[in-house]
């Protein structure tokens, strides 16, 4: 039997008097992360049993919008690059990217 390895990824949210997120702090400790601050967070899980993504969607309450969109943006791509590899629909993937790219442009986040 080969050796197997656990490996721990820790999230830690400080919240309001409204549970709305003041501080996000994590930390990947196989990734040299230890307790970096963060202002946003999206992590998806699947659920096999009922085949449904589930979801948590976090972000400061002093998270910039422009930043937000960058965020989001960086992640649409990131998205299209796990989703090629994933599945290598080369032609799903460049459909993907030409959204990320409409995104971009009209957020006005490329570079000029």
């Amino acid at each position: 039997m080969a050796n197997t390895h656990k490996s721990e990824i820790k999230i830690e949210i400080e919240l309001d008097e409204n549970k709305v997120p003041e501080k996000l702090h994590w930390t990947a400790k196989d990734g040299g992360i230890e307790n970096e601050e963060t202002k946003a967070m999206l992590l998806s899980v699947w659920d096999n049993k009922n085949k449904e993504s589930l979801r948590i969607d976090l972000w400061t309450k002093d998270m910039p919008v422009d930043e937000m969109k960058v965020f989001f943006h960086q992640t649409l791509v990131s998205m299209t690059e796990t989703f090629n590899r994933a599945t290598q629909d080369e032609k799903m993937s460049a459909t993907m990217k030409d959204f990320c790219d409409y995104f971009a442009e009209k957020l006005d986040l490329k570079e000029k």
